[in-house]
């Protein structure tokens, strides 16, 4: 099978193509092709642009600038959106004009979708009652990936936290955790809806070759942890105290208003992977943080 991914040097990307590249092709969709190179296998092909004709049976599309890396500027969130609103449309345009389409687009999307959900499990036909910026960036970029829908199908994964060892989140906690300098954000009740990053690649997998599933698709944990409890379980795989906290106004202070991704409440449900037979291997925080650290 060859697959085309967008973002394939990113964490879920390097992650997918090292798990999977013996049953696949890889094509790699880079603007550097010489440092993807040293991030992914050998045996993975790289191109600097789409070309005129689809040769790929899946395109995976997972390209976009961090969303948390950097303070949340005008110029930053709108490099936010356009980095993933563009790649998007082209992938879509070059699929329309393909005399040969994909079995399935999967596109990337994520779990600030839904807003603030405060306690309440939320599957993926929830209704939307905060319209902030994570909410309009992610409905228009599954807006987009939707009108390949015409072609073939698309699938959207509505993304959590990943939880991995070598990249993502728990990189960022790493060393303020072994230091005992770890605490909870806000007054840690919000709810983090996470996954571990091998349930993330295999449930991408699972929607690739599962022809029943289609739209939006929550890729966390079934069983969302707060904050504080996060906090904790990721203090003892340390074997440090979690006494410090960072209260709102300094989050605030530090990242603008990226710092409502931290303090919003987000207690998500797989709902559609798990109907549709998809099992998770580290469902349990505790374990999942064992198997990481």
């Amino acid at each position: 099978m060859k697959i085309l991914i967008t973002g394939g040097s990113g964490l879920i990307g390097r992650h997918f193509i090292n798990a999977f590249q013996q049953p696949y092709q890889f094509t790699v969709l880079t603007r550097n092709s010489q440092k993807a190179k040293k991030l992914l296998p050998q045996g993975v092909e790289f191109i600097e642009q789409l070309p005129e004709q689809n040769y790929f049976e899946v395109i995976i599309n997972l390209a976009g600038e961090p969303i948390v890396d950097k303070r949340w500027t005008s110029a930053q969130k709108e490099a936010i959106c356009q980095s993933r609103w563009q790649i998007t449309e082209q992938v879509v345009e070059m699929i329309a004009r393909a005399t040969t389409k994909p079995s399935c687009l999967i596109s990337g999307s994520a779990i600030g979708y839904y807003g603030e959900t405060g306690d309440n499990l939320t599957h993926e036909d929830a209704q939307v009652s905060q319209f902030d910026f994570a909410h309009s960036l992610c409905k228009k970029w599954e807006d987009i990936a939707l009108k390949a829908a015409e072609y073939c199908r698309v699938v959207l994964l509505r993304t959590g936290v990943v939880l991995a060892n070598d990249g993502g989140a728990l990189d960022k906690m790493r060393l303020p955790f072994s230091l005992g300098l770890g605490g909870k954000l806000g007054n840690g009740q919000q709810y983090m809806s996470w996954i571990h990053i091998e349930d993330m690649i295999h449930a991408i997998q699972f929607c690739m070759l599962t022809a029943s599933i289609q739209g939006a698709i929550n890729c966390t944990s079934p069983q969302a942890s707060t904050n504080v409890a996060f906090t904790k379980a990721l203090g003892r795989q340390f074997h440090r105290s979690t006494f410090f906290s960072v209260p709102e106004f300094m989050l605030k202070l530090l990242m603008g208003q990226g710092a409502g991704l931290l303090l919003t409440s987000q207690n998500i449900y797989p709902q559609k992977l798990l109907e549709q037979g998809f099992d998770f291997n580290h469902s349990n925080l505790k374990y999942a943080l064992a198997d990481l650290l």
